[in-house]
């Protein structure tokens, strides 16, 4: 069974940077895409950014793209997202999330991801 951990959150001011840190366990994650969803208050869980199954990407969402960068590091299991000029509305809680079926299609959708972190929160203050 696949279980993943984030780590990195924390408090920090507009401009400021993060490193958010997913590791997984419970069997290798080389085949699997690999992703950062997020979650405010009030709204629905929404994709970060993401590789594919294949390995291809990094594919961002919009609202990030540019300040964020996912890389991985498949001999450990483990992926990374570095935020940098965060902005209050990065303030959310974030997911990591593995899935060894999603299509490219599909990778920014939250319901294709099997494997989930318990998540970590961020909080940009202005």
């Amino acid at each position: 069974q696949v279980h993943l951990v984030e780590s990195g959150g924390g408090l920090v001011q507009t401009g400021d940077s993060l490193r958010l840190s997913c590791a997984g366990s419970g069997g290798t994650l080389r085949d699997h895409a690999k992703a950062w969803f997020r979650q405010a208050p009030g709204k629905e869980r929404e994709f970060v950014a993401a590789f594919s199954r294949t390995g291809t990407g990094p594919y961002y969402a919009d609202s990030v793209k540019g300040r964020f960068t996912l890389s991985r590091d498949n001999t450990r299991n483990m992926w990374y997202l570095q935020m940098n000029s965060l902005l209050p509305e990065d303030t959310a809680v974030y997911y990591c999330a593995a899935s060894s079926s999603v299509i490219l299609s599909a990778l920014r959708s939250a319901p294709e991801f099997g494997y989930w972190g318990q998540g970590t929160q961020v909080a940009v203050s202005s």
